[in-house]
């Protein structure tokens, strides 16, 4: 199921503290120059509308949260509810997150990474574009903090079974972890849109975590 049309936001919002480009993205660590503390720091990979950053930096003022987006629409969209709700502790990077990991994210620097709802690339010659694969596992693994979590969520059997193998097999990572289902108490109380679309359509939803030990 593909993404829907974005709703409308107000262009006109400032969203310099909140919007990153990737030539302007500095190596990454706890200390963030877009952020006004210095505090552990939280990413997710592919914001999508960017509900999961908004409401869990809302929700953990205490923590930092990074969203990587590589679609640029998407990427403004999610940095615009931020500036809304004038949320200091969060902002997007409008970026591949593969190349970010790769590139700006140092050893040690992150005490959790969320992934939901990847791209599941269906075509076959296309496999080899999904997020999980060794390489990458191997760059959260490396980011990770001792103790630190990978929350991974999709509703592709075939993707979520995938990842498990990739991540027990060519991670430093153990799990997978169950991930205990929890009812919504209102309209967007969901980790994405996505996951509403998916529970409200009852479609099953495959869900775990991955330690750093």
């Amino acid at each position: 199921m593909g993404r829907r049309a974005l709703g409308k936001w107000d262009k006109t919002l400032d969203l310099s503290k909140h919007l990153v480009l990737w030539d302007d993205l500095p190596s990454i660590g706890p200390e963030l120059p877009m952020f006004d503390v210095s505090q552990p720091l939280e990413v997710e990979v592919g914001t999508g509308k960017g509900l999961f950053l908004k409401n869990a930096a809302a929700a953990v003022p205490e923590r930092n949260f990074l969203g990587i987006e590589i679609s640029r629409k998407y990427a403004r969209f999610s940095a615009a509810k931020l500036a809304m709700h004038d949320l200091k502790n969060a902002c997007v990077v409008h970026a591949d997150g593969q190349q970010v990991f790769c590139e700006k994210i140092p050893t040690d620097a992150l005490v959790a990474v969320h992934i939901y709802f990847p791209d599941p690339w269906w075509k076959k010659r296309h496999h080899k574009r999904r997020i999980m694969t060794g390489s990458f596992a191997d760059e959260i693994a490396r980011t990770l903090k001792s103790g630190g979590r990978l929350h991974f969520w999709t509703d592709v059997a075939q993707v979520f079974q995938n990842a498990l193998e990739v991540l027990a097999n060519e991670s430093a990572l153990t799990g997978p972890e169950e991930v205990v289902l929890q009812e919504a108490e209102h309209d967007l109380d969901y980790r994405t849109h996505f996951e509403r679309r998916m529970r409200l359509s009852g479609v099953e939803v495959h869900r775990a975590e991955f330690i750093k030990k």
